[in-house]
């Protein structure tokens, strides 16, 4: 289906532990705020429970480092809180699901693919 995000696809790749460069790239840009730093860093749980989630399913385009370094790329590109921010969508204010909808696509060009969640903080 157009517009699902593939998943948890066969083979099932293996995930091997960052170090370097790009270690500090995603500890700056892609952050693990359900862990400290310390453990994030060293055990890298959200990186690797993504790669091997989503990374699985491209594994014979793109490799572990590829896979990050082309997913930093389309974070920068991408930037959801500029993108908010120039539609003056910023958090302690209400919007409509269709204001921040519109906001989204007038980067992605594409309509994205937005859930609202019960109980969830709102932006």
């Amino acid at each position: 289906k157009e517009g699902t995000m593939l998943q948890n696809c066969q083979p099932k790749p293996t995930y091997i532990n960052f170090k370097g460069k790009i270690l500090n790239d995603l500890d700056k840009h892609w952050i693990q705020l359900k862990y400290n730093q310390y453990y994030g860093r060293n055990e890298q749980p959200s990186w690797k429970y993504q790669f091997l989630k989503h990374g699985s399913c491209c594994q014979n385009i793109y490799n572990q480092n590829t896979y990050f370094s082309q997913a930093l790329r389309l974070k920068d590109r991408f930037d959801l809180l500029s993108t908010l921010r120039r539609h003056r969508i910023v958090p302690g204010s209400g919007y409509t699901f269709q204001e921040i909808f519109d906001a989204v696509k007038t980067v992605t060009q594409m309509d994205p693919d937005i859930k609202c969640t019960k109980g969830a903080p709102e932006l």
